[in-house]
Order: C-alpha cells, then structure tokens, then sequence
C-alpha cells in the first residue's frame, strides 16, 4: 500500500503499528477500528446483536483462563485426552523450542509440522528428501516471532508459549484431501457446520454451511461456496455429541473434527471463527446466527 493510500485510511496505519506491537492501544479500541475496517459499520459492543459482534464482545469480556491451553495446539491434545480419549488425537513426533532443536533424521519421511500458539502456519511434508529447510526453517521462525494476539486481540493466544509441533501425516486414501468438518456449538449445542474444502485448489478455499439435517444453508461467510456436492461424513453424529462435550459451559466455541479412513480425529478449538471479520451473503445471516449465541448474563452490560 502507497503513502497516498496510508493517507486516505489513516485506520490501516494504525492496525499495522498495532499488529507489530509498536503502537500501544486497547483492546476495546482496536477491536472497533478493525470492526469497521473490514465490516464497514459501527461495532456496537453495548447491544451486541450480530454474530460477529458478539464475538468481539467475547473477546473483551469472557476471559475463561482454560481457553489459552485449549487453543495451545499441544497442550489442547492433552486437555481433550482427557475429555473424551486418546483415539480421536492424531499422534505427536515431537514438540521442541526452537528449529535447532529438530532432529530431521528421526523424523518419517512424512509429516506436519506448525507452531502451538500461531495459525496459518503449517508445513505439509510428503517427502523430506526434497523438503526445502531453509524456506521451512524461515517460514517457521516468522511464525514463533509472532504473537496471534496482536492480529485481531483473540486473547487466549496472548500467553500461549511459541513451540514447534510435529504430528504423523494423515491421509485418507478415498478423498485427495482432507476436509475439516467445523461445528459451531453455542452453550454447549452444536447448531450447524460447515466444511472447508479445495483450500490448495486454483480458485481457492471453498466453505458450505450445513444445519443438523445436513442440509445446506442458503448463505456465505467470506469465501464462496463449493460447486462439489458434499456428503454427509459417516460419523456425523459422532462428531456432533463429541463437540457437544467438548463445548459444554462455553458460550461459543468451533470444534473441528477430520474423518479420516472412518475415523474420527480432533481438529482445533477456535473461540473466534475469522475473528469476527468475516461478513455475509446474504447479511441477515449475520443476525441469524447472531440470535444462535446468548452471551453471559452474569456480565451482559459492557464494562
């Protein structure tokens, strides 16, 4: 972006030094200009009404301190073990601080590697012997450099500690790649899904919202909706009760599930699906799923 353009939206300059954490400012403050960055409208965090809304009202004031080992993509395994088994976690091959630490040689010759506290990140790995270490190398120390928080203040990543984390390469055999399977489970009851797929296609992710019936809804949220006819996974109401137990007492939580060879495995928790800044089409949807989340009433006035 020019200086013109820095010019003319002063409100980007801002999120940049905020981002970078150069430029001290309140959470409640940089949640507004980022809501009217990328929604367009005023956020209204004392009658929050929107779905997106509301998940920036959650944001500032459902500060649960489970949630920042819950979005820890190792110490979330440990706390879903415990909830529901070990045989829905795919299998860790190490955890380490830093890439120095990796030990490539003990490593299979598939795998994904990430980092606990980032998202986005990934690397997929389906043969070590052409895996190029130094973009690897550089694209995972970006990633421990950097502090998800400061993005859109999702403040369970605030204080998640920056580790490496390597799992087993999971492939499904029947399908070129895996879907996420996304539930969006609202104190506790999962009231519909949506399915992420084609995401390393040319034209890009693709997302469908489902309803319990596994009917597809009639809307989008950012990305476009997929042309490919979607089926039902066999372990759909699996997946459901699992997620259900899994968000049980929270407000508002997604639950990620893949399916993979007729299993079931965990995905991710995620408190704030796009951050709160993906927006609707049609936009009344925006208020549909708005009406699904009922916030604490305990603090329900804005503090």
């Amino acid at each position: 972006m020019n200086i013109i353009n820095f010019i003319k939206n002063p409100r980007d300059i801002i999120i940049i030094l905020a981002e970078k954490n150069i430029l001290k400012i309140s959470d409640k403050r940089l949640l507004k200009i980022l809501y009217k960055n990328r929604i367009g409208k005023k956020l209204d965090l004392k009658n929050p009404n929107t779905f997106n809304e509301k998940l920036q009202w959650l944001k500032l004031y459902d500060r649960n301190p489970d949630y920042t080992k819950m979005v820890d993509k190792y110490e979330a395994k440990k706390y879903i073990s415990n909830l529901i088994g070990e045989e829905y976690i795919i299998p860790t091959l190490g955890v380490y601080n830093n890439f120095d630490e990796i030990d490539f040689d003990k490593l299979p010759n598939e795998f994904v590697m990430k980092c606990t506290h980032d998202s986005g990140g990934n690397i997929i790995c389906k043969d070590k012997t052409k895996l190029d270490f130094k973009v690897v190398r550089e694209k995972i120390e970006r990633c421990l450099k950097r502090n998800y928080y400061n993005v859109g203040r999702e403040w369970p990543y605030k204080n998640v500690k920056p580790r490496i984390i390597v799992e087993k390469y999971m492939e499904d055999k029947a399908q070129e790649e895996l879907k996420d399977y996304k539930f969006m489970s609202f104190n506790g009851k999962v009231k519909c899904s949506f399915v992420c797929s084609d995401r390393y296609g040319e034209d890009g992710l693709k997302v469908d919202f489902y309803d319990l019936e596994w009917n597809k809804m009639p809307f989008q949220r950012h990305y476009p909706n997929s042309k490919e006819n979607i089926q039902k996974p066999k372990n759909y109401e699996l997946m459901i009760q699992l997620a259900e137990k899994l968000s049980n007492g929270i407000p508002f939580v997604r639950v990620d599930f893949y399916e993979i060879n007729g299993k079931v495995y965990f995905g991710e928790l995620t408190f704030f699906p796009g951050s709160g800044f993906e927006e609707f089409t049609p936009e009344k949807y925006d208020r549909i799923l708005g009406d699904m989340l009922e916030l604490p009433k305990k603090k329900r006035e804005e503090k």
